[in-house]
């Protein structure tokens, strides 16, 4: 508190922590809250940005909140922008939030990669030395890459656009760039170092090829919608520009799509993409690298409009052109070729011409060579030559080789143009014949015909003496053998271990690419053979990186297991030694190792040749962890498939944790059972271990085996709770609809369990219930047989069943037998009340009202046809509620029953009230509670007051006074309606109107003053007794007349009276 008065400008951190908890604690602010920390971070104290980075990433990459974490991708490409040392610690969040299913983060996170992708890059490429955790940033990125790749075939447009921007950033970096053209800010293929060893040349030039294949199939492919195919002719061409190596297939890929058109397409859209089409046509023809493709272009340029002179004026200059045509010729080919013929021979010398002629066939013969061969040509031209190679290298060929050697590398075109050229001179072929013909080349003539003869000599001497030792003619010298324990001396023990132990490290710090598998080989022979130290080497060199050095780890244990089985012998220094203790100890350390890494311990497991008993537990050690166990469970149910021979022992390893204390272990072990129970030869066992863990329930406390640190319950329990009880039905529930059988056994438990532990059991039915599906044989088999004590849950199902739908008439069989023959309970008939007859649901009512008030609520709501069609309408209801025996029912009940109905406006409307009192007025007698329901109505709807009086007319003409509830319900209904019923009271007999009178005495004043007035001939009409009653002995007197106020229409809240008479 002090510090908030003496302090009233708080610093940066103070700052940042106070948004930081504030962002936990409400999560609707946290978007503004990580925008103000990084607004600090990044503009005003970056100081500070390594120390809260890591917290900021471990809190808001796990959120729920999609808004949330696309702010906290704009936070890291920002801060990776700042500083690139940052983005080894954040790939991995970055590589977690586009695993998110929300699409807008995918679109978020991919337009972040595109620029961050570039900058890791570059930065590894630049870097002095590329640390480990440079290399693991640098493998997730390409994990990132791929993800990304897959996206290509996304539902969503949007991501499908940020794809195919990612996918041109990838090939325009990994590709090289146009030698003629030179830009400082581009980075390329060729700023990536030749030593960098993550990232090698070959292999980014090989995934540049293969994404720009699948931008090509992208870009043709019959479904792509208008927008993506806008951004990939952009892409598309966008490449071609910059790298003209890839400018052939980016306008075959063009020209192609403007005759073939995606079906998809509107026509306005069609329009778009042509308009677009035209633009990009336009940029490619003024490229000096599609010199040579303008005859293709101009006639689709002239199809959308434009005129062959716009076109040839946007065709580059000659000079331009030049730079971009294929180079025949290297740059001193060129030099020598514009220059004369140097000669070496006098031009007195009467060879001169020919060596003139020579000379020219031999430079267009080697011109020819250098436009024509290409790959698949000198291909073809090796596999045609090899079967006319000798099975001994003449000796002529090498002086001809070593001669070819000194006029360059081997392989450049130039030098293998200049032989072949020669050779062609010599055979008379090529366009060099037309020039000279078929002649022997005169360049050291005489000097070659001696050299090439004494070397066929030679070639023929080495032929004769060779046949002559086959034939045993010429004996082979004798060679003395050498042996070496004449010369040597054997070392100490600790010399050979020395020795040893450094040949050892010099094999394991070999190149790793060189040789790969003679070194695995070698390596692995060398650490099954020797003894413990060598062993213990090679180990430590292999758990130092265990997902590096995993192909040697699998060749380690196959060797081991090979001498395990008795396959190879038992090495001599190791006979001592406990061969099957020594395999375990090696796969075991290497799971040890492998823990945190899913993939590599998924692989160490499925490939090893067997999986020891120690090693399970560690597996299952794994799977007990929260963390780890969806990778751990998944991991042993492919163990279960894939390992037919200790198939049980990993399901009985998978089936233990069905019942474990943590939801997220149980539930992921559920799904994987219920995927496992398809298969034929296992599901006999899984339905075992969960009917197993099913009778538990029958017993009178918690089995022991529910307990432990397997089960993640330490503590056992003395009684039954939720959460156990849900532990050993969640399994045995997941399988009913595979195995709908299953449900009879679960009645029979139903019946032996608690309370507690059936309520447990009728929450859990809800899923597998609906599955299962009413036309269920096994569960109508249930309805029908309905074992003694479990009512409940049949009634439980039937509910459920008939809660989305109304019931087949299967169904509604069984219920109505099942009613009328075991069991009398009305609640069964509650789910099928749709499909019973009218006449089985009037029976069936007076026991239906009776049932708590929630309950009367649903059979009203289903016989309203709440649930589907029923086979009694509002109107029959409400009378049949009315006409009910007393003798059936109670008053209150039929009071209360009725008060539900009236309150339901929607259904029980002015005109279906109006039908309703019409017919209990033509009942005989008049139901009790008539006069009840005529107040409630006209409360609900004033405007049925003169439908109300109508009924009471009719209630005189009844002679309602013989009805003693009925009366006292006629005179409360006048004295609620007057003075519209005054006129009814002055029809009732002088003595009823009297009782009446009497009855409510508050009507005598207002009836008197409305008689009074009465002009003459209105008071003829009533009769006098009737006025006698009314003015009492002054009715001859005349009164002045009063002036009433306006009649205004009884409008009164509905209220729910009792009945006349109870009071």
């Amino acid at each position: 508190m002090s510090t908030t008065f003496f302090n009233p400008e708080p610093n940066d951190e103070d700052l940042i922590n106070g948004w930081y908890n504030n962002a936990i604690m409400s999560p609707q602010e946290a978007s503004n809250n990580l925008r103000k920390i990084q607004e600090v971070l990044l503009n005003k104290s970056p100081n500070l940005l390594p120390e809260y980075l890591d917290n900021i990433l471990g809190q808001f990459t796990q959120s729920t909140n999609g808004d949330v974490k696309k702010v906290l991708v704009g936070f890291i490409e920002e801060a990776c922008k700042y500083d690139e040392n940052l983005m080894p610690k954040v790939t991995l969040s970055l590589l977690m939030l586009l695993n998110n299913e929300n699409v807008a983060l995918q679109k978020r996170v991919i337009q972040s990669i595109i620029t961050l992708y570039r900058r890791m890059l570059i930065a590894i490429c630049k870097a002095s030395c590329v640390t480990e955790e440079m290399e693991t940033a640098w493998g997730q990125m390409n994990e990132i890459k791929s993800k990304i790749i897959k996206f290509i075939d996304s539902d969503n447009d949007g991501v499908r656009t940020s794809v195919v921007k990612f996918l041109e950033t990838v090939v325009l970096l990994q590709s090289y760039p146009d030698p003629n053209e030179s830009s400082k800010n581009d980075f390329t293929l060729e700023d990536v170092p030749l030593t960098l060893k993550i990232a090698r040349r070959r292999k980014l030039e090989e995934e540049a090829n293969t994404i720009f294949d699948i931008l090509i199939k992208f870009n043709g492919s019959p479904h792509i919608s208008s927008a993506n195919l806008y951004i990939c002719i952009g892409s598309l061409t966008h490449i071609g520009k910059n790298r003209p190596d890839y400018i052939e297939p980016v306008i075959h890929a063009l020209v192609e799509l403007t005759s073939n058109f995606p079906p998809t397409l509107s026509m306005t859209q069609v329009s778009t993409v042509k308009k677009k089409l035209k633009t990009e046509f336009i940029s490619i023809i003024k490229h000096p690298a599609a010199h040579d493709y303008i005859e293709k272009i101009s006639p689709i340029l002239i199809d959308f409009g434009l005129t062959q002179n716009e076109i040839n004026k946007m065709i580059p200059k000659v000079d331009e052109n030049r730079k971009y045509t294929k180079r025949t010729l290297s740059p001193d080919t060129q030099e020598r070729a514009t220059k004369k013929p140097r000669l070496d021979i006098a031009e007195n010398d009467p060879d001169y011409d020919l060596v003139v002629k020579q000379k020219q066939a031999l430079e267009v013969n080697e011109n020819f060579i250098k436009d024509k061969l290409s790959k698949n040509l000198t291909v073809e031209l090796v596999l045609k030559g090899l079967y006319d190679v000798p099975s001994r290298m003449p000796s002529i060929f090498k002086t001809d080789y070593a001669e070819s050697l000194k006029l360059g590398p081997a392989g450049d075109i130039g030098i293998v143009a200049k032989l072949l050229s020669e050779q062609m001179v010599e055979a008379g072929v090529g366009p060099g014949s037309k020039i000279i013909g078929k002649t022997m080349l005169i360049k050291d003539k005489l000097e070659n015909k001696e050299s090439k003869k004494r070397l066929r000599d030679e070639d023929d001497e080495d032929e004769v003496k060779s046949e002559k030792l086959k034939k045993g003619k010429l004996k082979a010298p004798r060679v003395k053998v050498l042996k070496l324990n004449e010369i040597t001396r054997p070392l100490d023990k600790k010399a050979r271990e020395t020795l040893l132990l450094g040949a050892i490290k010099r094999l394991l710090k070999a190149d790793h690419q060189s040789n790969k598998v003679i070194r695995q080989k070698i390596i692995t022979t060398v650490a099954a053979t020797f003894n413990d130290i060598v062993r213990e080497n090679v180990l430590s060199y292999v758990l130092e990186d265990i997902k590096g050095h995993l192909d040697l780890a699998l060749a380690w244990l196959y060797e081991e297991y090979s001498i395990m089985q008795g396959f190879s012998r038992i090495p001599e220094l190791r006979r001592s030694s406990r061969i099957e203790q020594s395999y375990n100890t090696l796969l075991s350390s290497f799971v040890e190792a492998a823990q945190s890494d899913s993939l590599t311990m998924s692989r160490l497991l499925l490939e090893s040749p067997i999986i020891t008993d120690q090693v399970l537990n560690q597996l299952k050690q794994v799977c007990k962890d929260e963390n780890n166990c969806e990778w751990g469970i998944l991991l042993l149910r492919d163990l279960v498939l894939r390992r037919p021979t200790r198939q049980l022992m990993f399901l009985n390893a998978l089936l233990e944790n069905i019942t474990h204390e943590n939801m997220v272990i149980r539930e992921c072990t559920i799904s994987h059972v219920v995927e496992l129970h398809k298969c034929v030869e296992i599901r006999q066992n899984i339905e075992e271990y969960v009917r197993k863990c099913l009778e538990y329930l029958g017993t009178v406390q918690p089995p022991d085996v529910l307990f432990g640190f397997a089960q993640g319950r330490l503590a056992g329990a003395d009684a039954w709770n939720d959460d156990i009880a849900k532990a050993c039905l969640e399994g045995y529930v997941a399988l009913l609809p595979s195995n709908q059988s299953l449900i009879h056994d679960l009645a029979k438990i139903y019946v032996q369990t608690g309370a507690d532990t059936k309520r447990v059991i009728l929450r859990l039915l809800e899923v597998p219930i609906r599955l299962m599906g009413m036309d269920s044989v096994e569960l109508l088999k249930l309805v029908q047989e309905c074992p003694k004590g479990s009512e409940t849950l049949v009634t439980r199902v039937i509910h459920i069943l008939t809660d989305k739908g109304p019931p087949t008439a299967q169904l509604v069989k069984r219920v109505r037998d099942l009613y009328n023959t075991r069991v009398s309970d009305v609640r069964f008939l509650i789910p099928v009340l749709n499909g019973l007859t009218k006449s089985e649901i009037l029976a069936a009512l007076p026991k239906l009202i009776k049932l708590n008030p929630v309950v009367v609520r649903e059979v009203f709501n289903r016989l309203l046809g709440v649930h589907g069609d029923s086979a009694i309408t509002p109107t029959e209801l409400l009378v049949a509620l009315h006409i009910l025996s007393t003798d059936q029912v109670d008053i209150k009940t039929k009071m209360k029953a009725i008060t539900m109905c009236l309150n339901d406006k929607q259904v029980f409307t002015q005109e279906i009230l109006a039908v309703v009192l019409q017919q209990l007025m033509e009942q005989t007698p008049l139901p009790t509670l008539l006069m009840r329901t005529v107040i409630q109505a006209l409360g609900l709807f004033p405007r049925l007051s003169g439908f109300v009086m109508n009924i009471l007319q009719r209630l005189i003409l009844k002679q309602v006074w013989k009805q003693k509830v009925a009366w006292e319900g006629f005179v409360k209904c006048c004295q609620r309606t007057k003075p519209q019923s005054f006129s009814v009271l002055m029809q009732l007999p002088a003595p009823q109107l009297a009782e009446a009178l009497t009855m409510s005495s508050d009507l005598r004043e207002p009836l008197k003053e409305h008689l009074l007035n009465f002009n003459d001939n209105q008071r003829a009409h009533v009769p006098a007794a009737v006025q006698e009653v009314i003015l009492g002995p002054e009715a001859d007197s005349k009164p002045p007349t009063p002036v009433l106020a306006p009649v205004e229409i009884l409008k009164t809240e509905p209220v729910e009276p009792l009945p006349p008479g109870m009071d």
